[in-house]
């Protein structure tokens, strides 16, 4: 008979994400997990298969923690004028307690950009081609523009998003304003 579980996956998932946000993927030790989840490396090997399969499932749960944001650009209709709130907003989840990590899919694109691990470059591709297609969609509100020039300015978002992000850790909320207003300014 199986040993029933004494943790809750989503609990200890949620801890772990907040974990490689912190630190990254790579600096990350088991040792660290096991203590900030507070289970043992069998149940995590047991319930994740190891720290990778581990560390996809803290992508999910970052993505559910994340998707009130998307939703709401997603479902507005103001065109650019919502791609600067999504930004704004995205900025601001990062000035919420336990948060002041930047985007944790940013960093990973960012520590895994050179490696070939196919599992998290699909996770990266899905979310970074969601984006983008989000922009375009709000682009395409403004009828004068013509289709190549929404295309550029939509891979001048996402880049513009990796930066916000990054810069999210470490400059100051004047800065990270003024960046995202020139930012639109260039539209």
């Amino acid at each position: 008979m199986a040993r029933k579980k004494q943790y809750q996956e989503d609990v200890v998932v949620e801890k772990a994400m907040n974990l490689f946000w912190r630190n990254g993927f790579e600096a990350t030790s088991m040792q660290m997990l096991e203590k900030e989840m507070g289970i043992n490396k069998f149940s995590i090997y047991s319930s994740f298969g190891n720290k990778h399969g581990l560390f996809l499932e803290s992508l999910k749960s970052y993505k559910r923690k994340v998707n009130f944001i998307f939703e709401a650009f997603k479902n507005s209709n103001n065109g650019i004028e919502d791609i600067k709130e999504f930004f704004y907003n995205s900025v601001n989840i990062c000035k919420e307690a336990g948060n002041q990590k930047g985007c944790l899919v940013t960093n990973t694109y960012n520590e895994f950009s050179e490696k070939e691990d196919e599992q998290i470059q699909e996770q990266m591709n899905l979310f970074m081609n969601n984006l983008k297609e989000l922009f375009i969609d709000k682009l395409k509100s403004d009828a004068n523009k013509e289709e190549a020039t929404i295309l550029k300015q939509a891979n001048y978002l996402v880049l513009a998003k990796h930066g916000l992000a990054a810069a999210s850790r470490v400059n100051s909320e004047k800065e990270i304003e003024d960046y995202i207003e020139m930012t639109f300014q260039n539209l």
